[in-house]
């Protein structure tokens, strides 16, 4: 199983680049670090290598305050964290994000 983003700036109207992004998983009652990385100049970032192979909760955090002060613009959102659910037995899990300085919305993509 992988997962994955794709980051896009509504604001700008392109991919959002280096964008912090962290995968976390739910166990024992707590939040743990699975993998983390940064967006890549098509503002998109995939958890190779172990990055939620269970079933389980997971989380993706995005670094929106970093991303949006390297452009000097000011958030209403320093952090948009995305909890999902991975059932047995299923494979890829995209996650997309668009991304104002004042909003944003996701879905489960392809």
């Amino acid at each position: 199983m992988t997962v994955s983003t794709h980051v896009l700036d509504t604001h700008r109207g392109r991919p959002a680049a280096s964008v912090p992004v962290r995968l976390d998983r739910y166990a024992e009652d707590t939040w743990r670090p699975v993998l983390e990385g940064r967006t890549d100049g098509r503002g998109r970032w995939t958890a190779l290598g172990g990055g939620g192979s269970e079933p389980g909760t997971y989380r993706l955090r995005f670094g929106t305050g970093p991303y949006f002060a390297e452009l000097g613009t000011d958030t209403y959102y320093p952090e948009v964290v995305v909890v999902f659910t991975v059932a047995e037995g299923s494979g890829h899990h995209h996650v997309p994000l668009l991304l104002s300085p004042y909003g944003y919305s996701t879905y489960r993509g392809d």
